[in-house]
């Protein structure tokens, strides 16, 4: 059978990837009353005088909500909430497996923003922190920050801040290899959605001496950018350069695409500084095939694919950031914490950094400990943990 097939076999014979199992035993009629009614009511009544007391006595210190209204799933689009559940549902186990947190997908039937906003808040009593999950651009962008605003647990959405906290923990041992120093070099972003968004702004924080950000038409421009897009345009592209991706790759360090296969081209790795570094992260082809890009010259090249070396792969910061962030009690995930998950990313590799192994092995537990350890150590630096 072909990979698709098996994996519809899978979903078919398990009729669906996660349950709910409980932590108490159910075997006595003392049982019952302890865990329902009657003894139940005292719990209640404690945590109505008390709020915060709903972390100690239900699961809410270690739940995640899974959103998402099925607008962008995966490369697949607009497919709808009942088509996005059985990717909440994996991402759901992932949570579980590699984070030790009950994750819980919500697909919600519903694509105005202010009505998502309404219902993800109202939901979030049962929650310790919210993933958003495959929502179109720019609406993600808009849903976050509204969330941010008014909600006091972490809300992440991992299409964006994800791909970046990974993508930077690659990027910054490929700079290793080709011995550049972040605050001096220069980095090209084809794609100006949300994670071509997410990835410059973190690079920026991470001490990247500039970034250039690039759309289907050339090098975001004043007056040709929607609103979204003139935001990014204050903090990027600091000599106000004009022009194609190309006119953008001549001199740069590094190239990172976040677009779709035939954005980056051997022309335009050629047209980078010394020993380039190519990031064609596009799903499930690639910008420019890894053989090409070494072919035109990149001396360092990562993809989102698990059979190419150096993936990079969401699953290596979600279940540590927000195990962070709820060991923490963290009130958000801000740019210290995401920092943070980067260079833990990095130094988990240790000594067998190469060219062809820039990232850890994402099945490797212990690197999720790493990062969770990093994150809960920065909200608590950065002022937003609450224990």
């Amino acid at each position: 059978m072909s990979l698709d097939e098996e994996s519809v076999e899978l979903h078919a014979k398990a009729k669906g990837k996660i349950a709910v199992a409980s932590k108490v035993e159910l075997k006595t009629r003392k049982d019952l009353s302890l865990a329902y009614t009657p003894g139940v009511a005292e719990p209640c009544r404690r945590i109505a005088r008390d709020r915060k007391l709903v972390y100690d006595y239900t699961s809410k210190w270690n739940t995640v909500a899974v959103v998402s209204d099925g607008t962008r799933v995966l490369g697949l689009g607009d497919i709808g909430p009942e088509a996005a559940l059985p990717v909440m549902e994996g991402k759901a186990i992932l949570f579980k497996e590699f984070g030790g947190i009950d994750a819980f997908p919500i697909c919600i039937a519903e694509k105005d923003t202010k009505k998502l906003i309404e219902i993800i808040t109202a939901i979030t009593p049962a929650f310790g922190g919210i993933n958003l999950e495959d929502i179109a651009s720019p609406k993600c962008f808009e849903l976050e920050t509204e969330l941010k605003k008014t909600l006091n647990i972490p809300v992440f959405h991992d299409d964006q801040h994800g791909t970046a906290v990974v993508a930077l923990g690659g990027l910054l041992n490929a700079m290793k290899i080709v011995k550049k120093k972040p605050a001096d070099s220069r980095v090209v972003i084809i794609g100006a959605g949300a994670a071509g968004t997410a990835i410059a702004k973190h690079l920026l924080s991470a001490g990247f001496g500039d970034v250039l950000v690039c759309d289907r038409s050339g090098l975001l421009e004043e007056g040709k950018s929607s609103a979204h897009h003139s935001e990014l345009l204050k903090i990027t592209n600091k000599k106000k350069l004009k022009g194609s991706a190309l006119d953008a790759c001549k001199g740069a360090d590094a190239i990172i695409g976040v677009s779709a296969p035939g954005g980056i081209t051997a022309e335009m790795i050629r047209a980078m500084a010394k020993d380039p570094v190519v990031f064609a992260l596009a799903n499930p082809i690639p910008e420019i095939p890894p053989e090409e890009a070494k072919k035109a010259g990149a001396r360092v090249v990562a993809t989102g694919r698990s059979d190419y070396p150096n993936q990079v792969n969401n699953l290596l910061g979600f279940p540590g950031i927000f195990r962070g962030a709820l060991d923490a009690r963290a009130s958000q995930i801000n740019e210290p914490m995401k920092v943070a998950a980067s260079h833990a990313l990095a130094s988990a590799v240790g000594d067998k950094l190469s060219a062809e192994y820039i990232l850890p092995d994402p099945l490797i537990k212990e690197v999720h400990k790493k990062v969770a350890e990093a994150v809960k150590k920065a909200a608590k630096d950065s002022g937003v943990a609450r224990i």
